[in-house]
């Protein structure tokens, strides 16, 4: 479990997360979700032991990451949004050094497990700088695990990926939920829906609401719309829906031989099977009616609406060193060809 209190980090006179506090349940698949700059990354690199809070506390199982550092990471496992690989390493040899720096007992047998429970022992002689987007992606979620982490932080972890790539993750990280606690961050809506059972916002830096993506829509779903469609005259529409109980604001529109409205529906009903008939019993056929509730961007869109996307809460100068990395294109020497994750 980890216990995030009071947790704030500025640069400078900049304040990237302020006095955040929230709890991390063991078997959950958690989603963190928010604008690109408001304080994901920050909040992960504090949570990871990457970077000291300016004030809160942080406890893995119990253990403070800033008093208890080696104990409390033993809890957890990270993946930053760059992974910090070693481009000349093979994923074979990059693992075992990994394991080593962790201290993990049996480490070669341990190696061979993450690396065919992330699918990648078939590469696992190629050089990390020869093989794609998606590989390079899982033998980053291989050190990770490495250990065997109560609990999994990903931040960012299908980015840059190619669809058929996002999808074989995302399958990767629901399986992995099984085992571990998943914390995910991504400012990808769609993802943190496929994937979590538990959803925290953040905007500018403030935790804005945590619970169920089910529970988030009901919270603030607000009235249903009903959107019909019906041949014939506006006028008859209208009064048609005036007759049918639990309607509230009806606004009808002519469209050439069609009618077209928008209507609000009062809060736990469902009039939909009523206007049914009641279109049929006028005689006045009904071509189209669907029904619309607030989805989670609707919710997403409310809780943070006056971020400014493009104005980052992470600042870079302070962000934690990664290994160095060669450039990308391939050496003369070597005659290792590009490995698509598929």
């Amino acid at each position: 479990m980890i216990e995030v209190r009071d947790l704030t980090k500025r640069y400078g006179a900049h304040t990237a997360v302020s006095h955040l506090s929230f709890t991390i349940e063991n078997g959950k698949i958690y989603g963190f979700l928010g604008p690109n700059g408001a304080g994901k990354s920050t909040t992960m690199n504090v949570i990871a032991g990457y970077l000291g809070a300016s004030e809160g506390t942080v406890l893995i199982d119990g253990k403070d990451i800033m008093d208890e550092p080696m104990a409390a990471k033993r809890g957890i496992g990270y993946l930053p949004e760059q992974p910090p690989l070693y481009m000349d390493m093979t994923p074979k040899e990059y693992l075992r050094f990994v394991a080593d720096a962790k201290g993990v007992k049996k480490a070669a047998d341990e190696v061979e497990a993450v690396m065919e429970k992330t699918g990648i022992a078939e590469v696992g002689n190629r050089l990390i700088r020869n093989l794609s987007k998606g590989y390079k992606q899982r033998v980053g979620l291989a050190q990770a695990l490495l250990g065997n982490p109560g609990t999994i932080i990903l931040d960012e972890p299908t980015v840059g990926l190619d669809p058929a790539q996002i999808i074989e993750i995302r399958e990767m990280i629901r399986n992995l939920g099984a085992d571990h606690t998943i914390v995910l961050s991504s400012h990808i809506l769609s993802e943190v829906q496929a994937i979590c059972d538990h959803i925290m916002i953040i905007s500018r830096g403030q935790l804005v609401a945590s619970d169920t993506t089910e529970n988030l829509s009901k919270r603030f779903a607000g009235e249903t719309t009903l959107t019909l469609e019906a041949r014939g005259d506006a006028g008859k529409m209208e009064e048609i829906l005036r007759g049918v109980d639990s309607l509230d604001e009806i606004n009808v529109k002519q469209n050439g031989e069609s009618a077209t409205a928008e209507v609000t529906v009062r809060p736990e009903t469902d009039p939909r099977a009523d206007v049914f008939t009641a279109f049929a019993k006028a005689g006045m056929p009904l071509l189209e009616m669907t029904s619309r509730k607030a989805s989670l961007e609707d919710v997403f869109l409310e809780l943070t609406q006056g971020d400014e996307p493009g104005i980052s809460a992470e600042m870079p100068e302070e962000e934690p060193e990664q290994a160095d990395e060669p450039a990308e294109e391939k050496t003369e020497e070597s005659d290792e060809t590009e490995v698509d994750a598929q």
